[in-house]
């Protein structure tokens, strides 16, 4: 059964950071592209970042790019998102997915991620 659980989200001042985390079982950790997704109220769920499951390569919303940044840890089975410099239009709940390899992978593209993690909420005050 796959599981991922998302941590690390809260209440920050605009300008602040936090780091979230998403612990990933009952998967090849290794095998999967890792994503970042957000969805705020009343709007459609929001690519944030990637991070591919061979070569280390990442993709970033240009919302995020140059202030968050994502990585993962194959030991510990976990994907990171640190985020600096947040604003409040960053609030939302955040979600981590995992996305199988497939010939036509779209990172960025919720329909094509198979499991999903719960959320954490991560709420930006100004």
């Amino acid at each position: 059964q796959v599981q991922l659980v998302e941590s690390g989200g809260g209440l920050v001042q605009a300008g602040g950071s936090l780091r979230l985390s998403c612990a990933a079982s009952g998967l090849t950790f290794s095998s999967y592209t890792m994503g970042w997704f957000r969805q705020a109220p009343g709007k459609e769920r929001e690519f944030v970042c990637a991070y591919g499951w061979t070569g280390g390569r990442t993709l970033y919303g240009d919302s995020v790019r140059g202030r968050f940044t994502i990585s993962r840890d194959a030991a510990n089975n976990t994907v990171y998102l640190q985020m600096n410099g947040l604003k409040p239009e960053d609030t939302a709940v955040y979600y981590c997915g995992a996305q199988r390899p497939r010939s036509s992978s779209r990172w960025s593209v919720t329909a094509d991620y198979d499991y999903w993690g719960q959320g954490t909420q991560v709420t930006v005050s100004s």
